[in-house]
């Protein structure tokens, strides 16, 4: 395996920052966020005054100069996040453009949300129409685009994501797991959920999340809110993740995407990676 961190969680950090701090815990990769934001934002969480992201507008004239930062800091790049939607072709192919550019093979393309208040069937139906055009896109520019399992989205488990995606060409499109959003909405067990997605498992997303009660109401009906939290605390499974991945003879990539508030940036980066090679190191013993 290889252990990436998507820039998503350190919103405190310039790229450069980050580079470097990810480098010297020990990471062998980087998967940038890259979206327009103010990182001069005066209320910074990890999805508004980000710092640690690079702007979409301009990405692919900027790419070659981030592209050098992250290669000279010693860090790969298994694909970019962005937050371009399906429904936006200019922007998907100015992101395409961009990430091949930086030199980074995939990026996220992602669908949209879901919350019941419009038929699923044909919203599934457009989104699906939309993307075989990103598939085309995507192959024309020599990069592959990538669905998320996400919760209250349209593909919140493995089986809709290969669902979504079957028929079109895994060479230009897959799908990336992540565990933590299906303990909000999606969950499966993670081998059969591997075993689903088949040629178009391409990536690997790591965090937790847990689901903690609330108000409850004069009929006794407890409201029950979901929050993420650090990576071994969650309800994920994340010894079960592994070892599936191993099953099905998953050796890519894995990037961390944490969340947690419990403890610093620092501590997490640290933390994480220092988790999931011992719980890989484990498994890798039971064989």
């Amino acid at each position: 395996m290889k252990y990436a961190v998507f820039t998503v969680s350190m919103p405190d950090y310039t790229p450069e920052e980050a580079v470097r701090k990810i480098k010297d815990v020990g990471y062998d990769g980087v998967e940038w966020r890259v979206q327009d934001d103010n990182p001069d934002a005066s209320n910074r969480s990890f999805w508004q005054g980000n710092k640690a992201t690079l702007p979409l507008t301009g990405f692919e004239n900027d790419a070659p100069t981030w592209r050098r930062m992250t290669e000279d800091a010693g860090l790969e790049m298994p694909g970019i996040a962005t937050y371009v939607k399906c429904h936006e072709p200019d922007k998907a192919e100015r992101a395409m453009k961009g990430a091949a550019a930086l030199g980074a093979p995939a990026l996220r393309i992602q669908v949209p949300n879901y919350d019941g208040s419009e038929s699923y069937a044909a919203l599934w139906d457009k989104s699906r129409q939309e993307y075989i055009e990103i598939a085309e896109m995507a192959a024309k520019h020599g990069v592959k685009a990538l669905v998320e399992l996400h919760h209250r989205s349209i593909v919140a488990s493995a089986n809709a994501a290969r669902r979504f995606l079957d028929g079109l060409d895994p060479a230009h499109v897959g799908a990336i797991h992540d565990a933590g959003n299906m303990v909000i909405e999606g969950w499966e067990h993670p081998r059969a959920a591997f075993e689903a997605l088949g040629p178009y498992l391409a990536h690997v997303h790591m965090k937790n999340a847990r689901w903690t009660p609330g108000e409850t109401l004069e009929d006794g009906t407890v409201i029950w809110t979901s929050a993420f939290c650090p990576i071994p605390e969650g309800i994920a499974d994340i010894r079960g993740v592994m070892r599936a991945l191993r099953q099905v003879g998953y050796d890519g990539w894995i990037t961390f995407e944490d969340f947690s508030t419990e403890h610093s940036v620092e501590h997490n980066l640290e933390r994480n990676l220092a988790y999931i090679r011992a719980i890989e190191q484990e498994i890798a013993a039971e064989s």
